[in-house]
């Protein structure tokens, strides 16, 4: 029986943008990280006579979405890189590049052309609660080990 092991305390990353400078990403106060791809790759198209064209459809965009406590420095990080971000020229909207690596699994991203779809909602509650930050690119590129 063949064994693996995973663990969140093993993935740690970086964001960085030319002007802003960059955060190293440790998971402190983070809840959880997702990657999802954006474009579909393949899509079918049925002729009348029940004949299939298959298409194989370039395109590596996502979102990046990173869901931290309300009071974690990189929700806090997050935050001064949006506001920051708005008030730069346009041509910095999406320099921003991450790069998140496990080495439980050995699996890693390189993730390019970042911008925020929007900032984080933000609850006020009794208790803390977390934020949601969606992050879309343009590039999300999926290594292995």
């Amino acid at each position: 029986m063949a064994l693996t092991t995973y663990s969140f305390k093993d993935l740690s990353g970086s964001m960085s943008h030319p002007t802003i400078g960059s955060y190293i990403f440790t998971g402190e106060g983070v809840g959880d990280i997702s990657i999802s791809m954006s474009t579909d790759r393949s899509a079918h198209d049925v002729a009348s006579d029940g004949s299939i064209m298959v298409s194989k459809i370039a395109g590596n965009n996502g979102v990046v979405t990173i869901t931290a406590q309300q009071t974690s420095p990189i929700h806090f990080w997050l935050l001064d890189w949006y506001n920051t971000l708005w008030n730069l020229p346009t041509s910095e909207w999406a320099t921003t590049s991450m790069l998140l690596r496990n080495t439980s699994t050995g699996g890693s991203h390189v993730i390019t052309g970042v911008s925020p779809q929007k900032v984080g909602d933000i609850p006020y509650q009794q208790q803390g609660q977390r934020i949601t930050w969606a992050l879309m690119a343009a590039d999300i590129q999926h290594n292995s080990k």
